[in-house]
Formats: structure tokens, sequence, C-alpha cells
């Protein structure tokens, strides 16, 4: 069984363990808990939770973003992040949406149903066009956002700019 969970406060060693096996910066997608202790990763929890809470921008540039992981039979297997809007740096860099598959559940179709699922909350924040941002030569995410109807719009600074309608 696949689902998605929001973040909480509560959530333990099995979220833990799976962002300490993940890359720390890989394709843009950056995992801040990578290396923390747990008990400075119950710290990030509650600093991402009050992240999804916030309204407009904070320090002048940070968004609200609300954290999801993947889960497969009960196994989180990713980790994503919905940004309820952009500003200007975000359009050019980052997207609406970003995620990742832990490196041992790659190349089994998670990614394009971690980004479906992505987009119905994304939706449930007002999103109706979704942008992606992928690096040009992550040629797997670009096949993901496309198989969830995206459409490449721009190959600029070393990025792809892919926006999905998300009606």
């Amino acid at each position: 069984m696949i689902e998605i969970r929001r973040l909480t406060i509560d959530d333990g060693y099995d979220i833990y363990d799976m962002l300490q096996n993940m890359p720390k910066n890989e394709n843009g997608f950056g995992n801040s808990a990578y290396g923390l202790s747990y008990e400075e990763y119950k710290e990030w929890l509650l600093k991402k939770h009050k992240d999804s809470l916030q309204e407009g921008l904070v320090d002048g540039w940070r968004v609200p973003a609300t954290t999801y992981w993947l889960y497969v039979d009960s196994v989180p297997v990713g980790y994503g992040n919905v940004r309820h809007f952009l500003t200007d740096a975000l359009r050019k860099e980052g997207g609406h949406i970003g995620y990742a598959i832990a490196p041992a559940y790659r190349k089994k179709g998670y990614g394009k149903e971690f980004l479906r699922l992505l987009l119905i909350e994304a939706k449930k924040v007002g999103i109706d066009k979704a942008l992606v941002t992928t690096y040009l030569d992550n040629y797997a995410s670009q096949a993901v956002a496309i198989a969830n109807g995206g459409v490449i719009a721009d190959k600029s600074d070393g990025r792809v700019h892919i926006w999905i309608d998300n009606n």
C-alpha cells in the first residue's frame, strides 16, 4: 500500500532513519535533517511543522511549505515539500514541489506516485498550476513530472521548468 502522510511533531525513528540514509543535497533537493542527532531532528520537525502554518513571507524570503512522507507498506521511502506560493527566486529555482526518494527505493515508480499525491496536496492549498524545476541532466525527475501531465516551459540557467496543470 502506498500513502502520503503529513509531517507531525511526533514522527519518530522510522522517519529519522530514512532521512539519515538520504543524501544531504542531491539534484537540488536539500535534506536539512541529514546528520542531525535524534534530539536535533525532533527540533527540526517542530520548525518544519511551524513552516507549514505560517502565512506570507518569513525573513523576507521563506514561503509557507508543508512537508510530507511517502510510505510504502508502512515503511517511509520518500520526503517531499509543497510550497504554498512562489517568490521570483523560487520561480527560477525550486518551484512549488520538491521531493526525493530514498536511494534503496528508487526506480520502482514511487517518484511518479509521490508527485501525483503531492499535486493533490498542492491543490488543497490553492495551487492550480504547479511548477517543478529540475537540473538539466535530471532526466528521471523530468520524466516523472511529464508523466504527471507536466509540460516543459523553459530550459535556462541550468534548469528545466515544468508546469503541471493541477485542475
